[in-house]
């Protein structure tokens, strides 16, 4: 410690607020005063440090405890950098949870400077200090040695940062990166060709537009509907025509700037080529679809050039069309706590039951139960499941056989099913702290959000235990004092 700081186990938050700050930071407080809890804590962070770093040489970098007070704090209350910038700097309480003093007043935290180290996190850290998290949470709580965890299982979409996608929305996205970029490389290497962009990224808008807010003929007279049809091709083809114009004269600059010695413009090069490479590939839907009549599978398409592990997801939820993200699957337990989660790529619920729960009995081998809803059933899942799990609370699909009817219609499945929605209020809690849109990018910034969300709703768990404890004690003192002041009164 410096002078004029505060010890960490000595900052004290108001205990009747109702807000997640305060419940996270006394969560945090209440691991960092546990010496073995805090141990493994920067154990766990220490693999934050690139392994050809030496934190010996160099200008002293981010704390560990920071960056991790940082990063869930961020998704605890679900804001962006720029906010949490303002947050880091401002707010009293929080600095002092931080490790600055009266004598730090004019330490401000640099915005990339927050972005660079939160997003050294990985899903293997994150999953690492969760599980220490939970076994902390256990203890507060009062679990008891050889009690079994009671689990529900269920998913959820968790949105990517994309707009709704169309084949000709998604070309414009390709074609306005890729003239952007090739724009500021010629700049950057000084070859001419390209400035006229401005005037070309406009001119490709326009026909753009002119496509989007082109409808087709409502009308019964078949010859209006047909000219009608003709002026919506022509209205694409010349869109696509000045599309593939611009791809060649990129195509050309690039055999112009590639220079083999020199590795940064090799990697802008590299990332132009994949905006050529998204163009095409819209470009040939587009022909296909609109020229051709063709129905583009499924599987060819893509949702967002930029987030390209975006899926589309129909859960047939009522009002809810369709969501554009990556299901996200969570093992929560009789506490609230999140004993795992799995974000799932190209997966469905029945396909990830097993993995889930052997992976979760692997980190808590207390697991006894787990409660699920139908998309989780097949026949192998209810046999495996059953080697797991001491109680498997799946409901079959389709009509049940006497067996199976006398199984569900018992008092101890009826119990954890009447239960299982709890597991509804914990992907609420999620979603309301971070987890309803992804704001990082890429499969990497989504899993690490992901992780990051669930670490700091558990220890906000911890933190909403501990005040409440806490709060009864102030609560009975205050009574025994007005009882007293009665008494002699």
């Amino acid at each position: 410690m410096k002078f004029g700081e505060v010890a960490i186990g000595d900052i004290e938050f108001d205990i009747r607020s109702r807000d997640e700050i305060p419940k996270l930071l006394i969560g945090l407080q209440a691991m960092y005063d546990d010496l073995d809890v805090r141990n493994q804590i920067f154990a766990a962070l220490r693999d934050l440090v690139p392994a050809k770093i030496n934190p010996n040489n160099g200008r002293r970098g981010m704390d560990l405890w920071k960056i991790l007070v940082l990063g869930t704090l961020r998704l605890i209350c679900n804001w962006d950098y720029d906010k949490l910038m303002e947050i880091a700097n401002e707010h009293r309480t929080l600095r002092l949870m931080l490790g600055h003093g009266i004598m730090d007043n004019e330490f401000r935290y640099a915005l990339q400077t927050l972005k660079d180290n939160v997003s050294l996190f990985t899903p293997e850290i994150l999953d690492e200090i969760n599980q220490i998290a939970v076994r902390y949470g256990h203890e507060i709580v009062g679990l008891k040695p050889g009690e079994k965890l009671n689990a529900s299982c269920d998913s959820f979409v968790l949105e990517t940062d994309a707009h709704y996608p169309t084949d000709i929305n998604l070309l414009w996205d390709a074609m306005r990166k890729m003239i952007l970029s090739i724009m500021l490389l010629c700049v950057q290497t000084g070859l001419p060709g390209w400035r006229k962009s401005d005037y070309l990224l406009k001119k490709t808008k326009k026909l753009f537009r002119k496509v989007q807010l082109m409808k087709r003929s409502t009308s019964k007279n078949k010859e209006k509907k047909a000219k009608r049809g003709q002026l919506i091709i022509a209205a694409h083809l010349a869109y696509l025509n000045l599309a593939e114009d611009l791809i060649n004269k990129v195509k050309e600059t690039i055999l112009e700037v590639f220079s083999p010695t020199d590795i940064v413009v090799q990697l802008k090069i590299q990332q132009i080529q994949e905006y050529i490479a998204h163009a095409e590939r819209q470009i040939d839907q587009i022909r296909r679809r609109v020229v051709k009549g063709e129905s583009i599978p499924h599987h060819e398409k893509v949702f967002s050039i930029f987030e390209e592990h975006t899926e589309w997801i129909s859960k047939g939820k009522a009002g809810v069309s369709q969501e554009l993200g990556l299901r996200v699957c969570i093992v929560k337990d009789q506490f609230g706590f999140i004993l795992h989660y799995r974000v799932m790529q190209n997966e469905t619920d029945d396909k990830i039951a097993v993995p889930i729960i052997q992976e979760t009995k692997d980190r808590f081998a207390a697991l006894g139960s787990c409660s699920f809803d139908k998309g989780f059933h097949s026949p192998e899942n209810q046999e495996k499941l059953l080697e797991l799990l001491d109680l498997v609370v799946l409901p079959r699909k389709g009509k049940l056989s006497a067996i199976n009817r006398e199984i569900e219609n018992s008092e101890e499945f009826r119990e954890a099913r009447r239960k299982h929605s709890a597991v509804e209020s914990s992907i609420n809690a999620l979603e309301n702290h971070g987890l309803d849109r992804c704001r990082d990018h890429g499969i990497e910034g989504f899993e690490r959000y992901v992780g990051l969300s669930v670490l700091a709703r558990n220890i906000q768990i911890i933190g909403h235990v501990l005040q409440q404890k806490k709060l009864k004690q102030v609560q009975r003192l205050e009574k025994m004092q007005k009882r007293r002041l009665e008494a002699t009164g």
